[in-house]
């Protein structure tokens, strides 16, 4: 079935449909416009919610970057980023696949349409024209005919009229000839006339017009074609990124699942452990015997005194500060050896910058092993470079390995001091709690004999030696870390091509170990198990810092 045998008669009827159908096109192309705006404005929104919320320095210089809790945070954030860029690429694909693509087909169906629809009133202006034509010899020729039977009566009449002269009945004769003949000359072109617009007629509603609506049909079938692949479009849009969507709502999960509180307090521990003995028990001063005063056992509760058996107001103060740790403290200067922090976080600051001057030698140790191997490769082939250019950088490099030995040297020696000191201190301790643990024990047998082999006794003696091991066993070995181990573990969320330079190529799902940080220009070094090592996107990588 098609337009021009079923609707042959309702133009006007064809021209009103193919109207709707290109502005239906047009609300849906604005429909889909308003919604990329809605998705630009959500994604702006979110990129501006994570800029906000991300941090302004380094995860390194972040102590709060330790914390389980705190790297879910941040990935929580890293994974709405990625969600923001989804929809991006949604609003970007609808305004070029949709908006761009239907609007310029739309204006090409309007000059199509605009061409048949002309093509069609054309035929009918000249249908009209022809028709016209016929009319008017029609109406011709029922003049001619009323005239000459008029003519004739008149000379019939003049022929009978005995009054009337030989002159005036021929007179009225060749006029009724004439008459006659005009009239013939109008039948046969109204019947010419009539001819061809019969002709023309036939052309118009079994030719000329069903072509026009057959095109017009033709048209607007691919208008609803097309109209259908951009509903079709809207959804495949959206189902793209379904799946990436999925795996940033993925991450997520994956970070809460990291959450540890355990971990976390354990981390607090490690970050803000002073290192400091609990102060001792105050001693009892008699003023009113003027005999010495008696001193306490303990390390914090002996203080030295005068030559007057007073206390030295100066170890007094100095007591003070560690006696009340919930005080207010008072500003400190920051010194090179760290010595104005407390013992433990002045252990672990000695020892991450140690770690960071090693990992600066080692890289002026690469670089200048580059540099003497460019050196050697210009002295053999001179046409490649002047092997006396590199000598200031050559220098250059010698100078920082010398100075960051130097460092390390240094560095190495206010550890060992460290560490002497807090061993210094710990025999004190142990003292302390002997007698707290004798006293403990001799309230609880209210009395009792203590003998040597007792349960009382044994328990204390291993509280003793369980406090006389050694506290930080560990530390050698920290130190003695391989120094281009890697720094934590990721996994490939997509599939990544390293086709450009310092790139490597990694598979989704792939674990990779951690070699180095984004350092804010989007890339992460990367190793893989298979061998081979080089930058990938950083938005490409679940990341896990040790």
């Amino acid at each position: 079935m098609d337009w021009g045998t079923e609707l042959w008669d309702q133009f006007d009827i064809v021209e009103r449909h193919t109207q709707w159908g290109l502005d239906l096109m047009d609300k849906y192309v604005k429909f889909v416009k308003e919604r990329t705006e809605i998705e630009q404005s959500y994604a702006k929104q979110l990129r501006n919610l994570v800029k906000k919320h991300l941090p302004k320095r380094t995860t390194r210089e972040d102590p709060e970057s330790k914390f389980c809790q705190y790297q879910a945070f941040l990935q929580v954030v890293k994974e709405l980023n990625d969600f923001a860029g989804q929809r991006e690429i949604v609003a970007e694909n609808l305004l070029t696949r949709i908006c761009v693509e239907l609007a310029k087909y739309s204006q090409e169906l309007k000059q199509e349409r605009k061409l048949h629809l002309q093509e069609g009133r054309r035929a009918q202006q000249q249908l009209e024209n022809s028709f016209k034509q016929l009319e008017n010899s029609k109406r011709k020729f029922e003049r001619d005919c009323r005239e000459a039977e008029k003519a004739v009566l008149t000379a019939e009449k003049l022929d009978q009229d005995i009054n009337a002269t030989k002159a005036d009945v021929e007179k009225a004769k060749q006029q009724a000839n004439l008459r006659s003949h005009m009239a013939e000359e109008s039948k046969n072109e109204y019947a010419s006339y009539l001819q061809k617009f019969n002709h023309n007629q036939s052309q118009f509603y079994f030719l000329e017009m069903p072509q026009i609506f057959n095109k017009l049909q033709e048209m607007d079938e691919r208008r609803t074609r097309r109209l259908k692949e951009g509903y079709s479009i809207f959804s495949e849009t959206e189902q793209q990124v379904t799946p990436i969507i999925g795996k940033c709502l993925e991450g997520m999960k994956g970070a809460a699942d990291v959450v540890d509180e355990k971990h976390d307090s354990q981390i607090l521990i490690e970050l803000h452990k002073s290192g400091f003995e609990r102060p001792a028990d105050m001693d009892f001063e008699d003023f009113s015997q003027p005999i010495n005063r008696t001193s306490s056992d303990s390390s914090l509760g002996n203080p030295r005194g005068t030559l007057d058996g007073r206390l030295d107001p100066r170890l007094l103060s100095k007591n003070k500060g560690k006696r009340w740790p919930f005080s207010r403290k008072n500003k400190t200067v920051i010194t090179e050896d760290f010595s104005h922090l407390p013992p433990e976080q002045r252990r672990k600051k000695l020892q991450q910058k140690i770690k960071e001057r090693n990992r600066e030698l080692q890289k002026e140790i690469d670089q200048r092993d580059a540099l003497n191997k460019m050196k050697d490769v210009y002295q053999k082939t001179p046409q490649m470079g002047d092997p006396s250019s590199l000598e200031p950088k050559i220098s250059e490099t010698l100078g920082n390995i010398e100075r960051l030995h130097l460092e390390i040297q240094k560095c190495e020696a206010w550890l060992a001091d460290a560490e002497n000191r807090m061993l210094s201190n710990r025999p004190d301790t142990v003292t302390r709690y002997s007698r707290h643990l004798d006293h403990a024990s001799a309230l609880n047998n209210n009395n009792c004999s203590h003998e040597k082999d007792s349960p009382e006794t044994t328990r204390s003696d291993e509280s003793q030696d369980t406090l006389n091991q050694p506290i930080y066993t560990e530390f050698d070995e920290d130190f003695e870390e391989d120094l281009v181990s890697p720094v934590g573990t990721c996994v490939a969320l997509y599939q990544f091509e390293g086709s450009s330079e310092g790139t490597i190529s990694m598979m989704e799902g792939e674990e990779l170990s951690l070699m180095e940080e984004d350092k804010g220009d989007g890339w992460t070094r990367v190793r893989r198990s298979k061998g081979g090592e080089g930058y990938v996107p950083t938005s490409y990588l679940r990341v896990n810092v040790n």
